[in-house]
């Protein structure tokens, strides 16, 4: 399995290296699209900028993840790792920040845009519905003001012929009851008269309002279609600020309130004091009676102006990178693959990790040697020479000492020295045979060099 694995690992180099261009790559252009709506300036000095920032980014990707894969997964001691997988977590975060926001604006950074463009139109939709709510709340004071208009101006009438007071004509009873009808009256034509502005106001604000809708979900750059959705916002501002002007409720709270602190009860003009007392009891009657309605509408009035009028928040033109961020929890998806493209590499980062983990557990060497170095190659084949001349040396055996023969006696001749039975001399140790060269090597997994 050792085996495989590291041919494995040897095999896959290549294909890590172009993984890791290639995402490296496509981070720095998504960095530069999302960088590119950021500046300010000239076309020129935009582009160069942008292209400048998405270089560094892809550089700095590619160089980061390729020490973490070159040196974490050979690192052993327990310290040593924390600190390059500290490293590694630094690094991580650094590059979230970098580029990875700018990635997401990039990925999503128009859809953005349109949520913060729809979000101002729910926000303006309901200023809108509720101001003219509020407006048409005062137009409902204008029955109650036309009846009691009716009401005094029958009064009159019924006085006329003597109803009220007992006497016959046009009195001061007669023109009191009628000045307040007239009044009432002329306060109900005013506020019937605002309807007509409501109405205007808020068929214009409603042109607006689908002019926006229409830029919100069209088609075409974002950017344009922003920067007129803003005057549409602008324009509809206005819009609702007069809709709420366009409130009759606290004129006719005016109008009440003079009704009663303004009554001057006319002097009776009667030809006997009979008639005098008669019309200044009536006169008494009128002016609580004008008390009392003036009371009713004061209090209408004030329940339509404590009504509470939406005030939309301003509308404010945002760049991309800040409208992903501001609706970050409306494209986790996008997110997710900005953030995925910048630290997929970790992921091989670990693999790597654990496949050495693996090897070392085997015991088997890292190396084969078709790796090996000339310096590593030459001291292999030291060592396996020391190790045959040692082995040739252990097999040598011992010589005879002839020193410690018998002499022969004196005036005896020599006798034919006995031939002695010849030891078996193992051969001359000496280099071996190119087949035993080979092998040795191969029991030491070293392959032979190749000579000229």
């Amino acid at each position: 399995m050792a085996t495989a694995l590291r041919d494995g690992v040897r095999q896959l180099e290549t294909t890590a290296r172009i993984c890791l261009m290639v995402l490296a790559l496509a981070s720095g252009v998504y960095t530069y699209i999302g960088v590119r709506d950021l500046l300010d300036g000239s076309a020129t000095a935009v582009f160069f900028a942008a292209i400048i920032y998405s270089v560094a980014v892809s550089v700095g990707i590619y160089a980061f993840w390729t020490f973490m894969m070159r040196f974490l997964p050979h690192v052993e001691d327990a310290a040593s790792r924390a600190l390059m997988f500290g490293a590694m977590a630094l690094g991580s975060l650094m590059i979230v920040a970098m580029c990875s926001w700018l990635n997401a604006s990039a990925l999503a950074g128009s859809a953005a845009i349109e949520q913060h463009m729809g979000r101002a139109i729910e926000d303006y939709d309901r200023a809108l519905e509720e101001n003219h709510g509020k407006a048409l709340a005062a137009q409902g004071l204008a029955p109650d003001i036309a009846m009691a208009a009716a009401r005094f101006s029958q009064l009159a009438d019924a006085e006329r012929t003597g109803s009220l007071t007992g006497t016959t004509g046009s009195g001061t009873v007669v023109q009191l009851l009628t000045q307040m009808a007239s009044q009432l009256g002329a306060l109900s034509k005013e506020v019937a008269a605002s309807g007509d502005k409501v109405k205007e106001a808020y068929d214009q604000g409603a042109k607006h309002l689908a002019a926006m809708r229409d830029l919100a979900s069209g088609s075409g750059r974002v950017t344009p279609r922003a920067d007129a959705f803003g005057g549409e916002a602008t324009a509809l501002a206005g819009v609702l600020t007069a809709l709420q002007q366009a409130s009759i409720a606290p004129a006719v709270k005016r109008a009440a309130t003079d009704f009663a602190s303004g009554f001057i009860a006319p002097a009776a003009d009667g030809r006997s004091p009979d008639v005098v007392g008669r019309q200044n009891e009536v006169v008494g009657r009128v002016q609580g009676a004008v008390a009392a309605q003036s009371k009713a509408l004061a209090g209408a009035a004030d329940k339509v102006i404590a009504m509470p009028a939406y005030v939309p928040p301003r509308y404010a033109t945002i760049s991309p990178a800040e409208a992903v961020l501001r609706y970050a929890s409306d494209f986790i998806p996008s997110w997710a693959g900005a953030i995925s493209i910048d630290l997929l590499p970790a992921v091989l980062v670990f693999i790597l990790c654990i496949v050495h983990a693996s090897l070392r557990r085997e015991g088997q060497p890292q190396a084969g040697a078709d790796t090996m170095t000339a310096g590593e190659l030459l001291a292999a084949l030291r060592m396996a020479r020391a190790v045959e001349r040692a082995h040739a040396d252990l097999r040598a055996p011992l010589v005879p000492d002839l020193a410690a023969a018998p002499a022969a006696p004196h005036g005896a001749e020599p006798a034919e020295p006995a031939e002695t039975p010849r030891a078996e001399m193992p051969p001359t140790p000496s280099e071996p045979a190119d087949e035993e060269k080979v092998t040795t090597l191969h029991g030491h997994g070293l392959r032979p060099a190749k000579r000229d």
